[in-house]
């Protein structure tokens, strides 16, 4: 069945692809790491739009679960009886704000280094590497969590945000 509409696969994948490419020239002085900074921050600025507006699993309404539930979700994980969830688990949903919020705010310190009002200082400079950085590795846990939950409940979720399909539900197979 039908579970990631397009614009949630055509943003995640493009953002993917911009931050992939800024982390790479994030060396370098030129235009290009800049642009695909804002590239970035826009394709941010979007999906957290379509998480407000979008269909039903984009939603973060849908996903994005309080603690008491998260932490109920990370007991039933760590034991090994983890409900399967069509849309995002507690703990996906968790890491899909980090995520967000990790390369916006890289975005935003990027964008505000270069204006006249704050070139040149240390602690914006500090901030922006320290993003830059703590990205990678929430992306490094983020795949570590696809790959282990879509081994646990024997399904292919990164075919999954490629075609936005999943398996329907078997009885009380989803939470």
């Amino acid at each position: 069945m039908k579970v990631w509409d397009w614009p949630v696969r055509l943003l995640h994948w493009a953002l993917v692809l911009t931050v992939s490419a800024a982390w790479i020239s994030g060396g370098s002085t030129g235009p290009l790491h800049e642009w695909l900074g804002y590239g970035a921050g826009g394709i941010v600025l979007a999906r957290v739009g379509w998480g407000l507006v979008g269909g039903r699993y984009a939603r973060f309404g849908q996903f994005v679960r309080g603690p008491g539930a998260t932490w109920r979700y990370l007991r039933a994980v760590l034991a090994g009886r983890a409900p399967r969830h069509l849309g995002h688990n507690p703990l996906g949903g968790w890491m899909v704000l980090a995520l967000l919020g990790s390369a916006g705010a890289l975005a935003l310190s990027g964008a505000l280094y270069v204006t006249d009002w704050l070139w040149g200082y240390e602690w914006l400079y500090r901030l922006h590497a320290a993003l830059g950085w703590a990205l990678p590795a929430l992306v490094a846990l983020h795949v570590a969590g696809v790959v282990f939950t879509g081994r646990q409940h024997g399904e292919n979720l990164v075919r999954a945000m490629v075609d936005g399909r999943k398996a329907p539900p078997a009885g009380d197979d989803v939470a």
